[in-house]
């Protein structure tokens, strides 16, 4: 109840933000059912259980994104007092999960009622039958098996949200920009892990296309088998420039304080290293997404067709909620400094210099990120294309 309470009581903003986690769940679950209608229509294909795994990139990057949502949520933000009336980090964590749940357990209902309305099992077949073979239409549904998968979406990103939640450190102890500077953060050292992972995953791609006639990583909507190797040496790759992004935003943080910095140099990169661990992931994983987007682009550029409505629905949701994670960790780190761009200003700091440090940290971070995702996405198409 008291979920439902702040959930009636939030910032209109933050009403959208959980509108698009449950948009997101909504995409989801509907790739899921259409991977299991498929399959009960197919029983002997070898495509039903990799249409399944593709759907896991979708949901790996809808709990991504309800878990930024969750993080930036004000109700679920730590301040003094609230101890006291028991409202403690674990109790605020339960709320952030209760939440999340909510949201995503609408978009899974959302989902269900499209689904059994494209297949023609609620008010006859739409669209003059055009979904009914890839969704299975005239197979009965596991009732089951369906339910067991609408509740992917809402149990992992609810857990996700609350073990989030209770690793989170109080903003209130945060001293930046306080008068006893702290150290510097100590720099993330995922890098080595990070590296190690991308190389292994890019290998492991280029082992899996050798032979293979034609395009060796079919799209799933499109043709009935897709090599599980290749798909693995992805999921390899985004997870290592993940692990990396931190370490990466350190560095760029470093670099811009090289060489006798100015005060803009100096605040943008010592944000960068204050922020790196919070922007790092969000980066690493757009960066993924994105070479995978140019390699795709790369590999099917010339056909018409390349790929079927499924397929483009899942792009769609990767591509959003990567970018809107991304966005939504901006914004929280931007709530995490904001005491400190007030004692600026009070000690009489032009806001030109903030917004200047703010275009000089986005410069640097374009400077190192883009080419590195040209890189990985031409060194993930060279053997795919072959």
């Amino acid at each position: 109840m008291l979920a439902l309470r702040l959930t009636r009581g939030t910032h209109p903003l933050v009403l959208v933000r959980r509108l698009l986690v449950a948009a997101a769940s909504a995409g989801v679950g509907f790739l899921l059912l259409a991977a299991l209608g498929y399959a009960s229509a197919h029983p002997a294909s070898a495509g039903s259980v990799l249409r399944l795994l593709w759907c896991f990139i979708p949901l790996a990057a809808t709990v991504q994104f309800a878990v930024a949502v969750a993080r930036t949520d004000p109700s679920t933000r730590p301040r003094p007092g609230l101890s006291s009336l028991g409202l403690g980090p674990v109790r605020l964590s339960v709320l952030a999960a209760v939440s999340t749940a909510i949201s995503t357990t609408l978009g899974s209902m959302v989902a269900l009622l499209f689904f059994l309305h494209l297949r023609g099992d609620l008010t006859g077949m739409p669209f003059d039958g055009g979904a009914a073979e890839f969704l299975g239409a005239g197979t009965p549904l596991p009732l089951a098996a369906a339910l067991m998968l609408l509740a992917l979406v809402p149990v992992t990103a609810a857990t996700a949200s609350a073990l989030a939640l209770r690793s989170r450190p109080d903003p209130a102890r945060d001293t930046f920009g306080s008068e006893e500077l702290p150290e510097p953060a100590p720099a993330p050292t995922g890098l080595p892990w990070g590296v190690a992972l991308t190389a292994a995953g890019l290998a492991v791609e280029a082992y899996a296309s050798r032979g293979t006639a034609g395009h060796a990583f079919p799209l799933p909507g499109r043709f009935d088998a897709t090599p599980v190797a290749v798909l693995a040496g992805w999921t390899l790759t985004a997870t290592g420039l993940a692990m990396a992004g931190p370490a990466l935003t350190y560095l760029c943080g470093r670099a811009l304080q090289a060489v006798r910095p100015g005060a803009v140099r100096l605040l943008a990169g010592r944000v960068l290293m204050d922020e790196a661990r919070r922007l790092g992931r969000p980066l690493g994983v757009v960066c993924a997404v994105m070479a995978a987007v140019v390699a795709a682009s790369a590999l099917y550029g010339g056909d018409e067709r390349p790929w079927g409505p499924l397929t483009a629905l899942g792009a769609v949701l990767v591509l959003g909620c990567t970018a809107a994670t991304l966005l939504t960790s901006a914004l929280e780190a931007k709530q995490a400094r904001a005491h400190t761009a007030e004692a600026l200003l009070r000690m009489g700091a032009p806001a030109s210099v903030l917004r200047k440090a703010a275009a000089l940290r986005a410069a640097a971070l374009l400077a190192l990120f883009a080419p590195l995702t040209w890189v990985i996405a031409e060194l993930a198409a060279l053997p795919l294309a072959k």
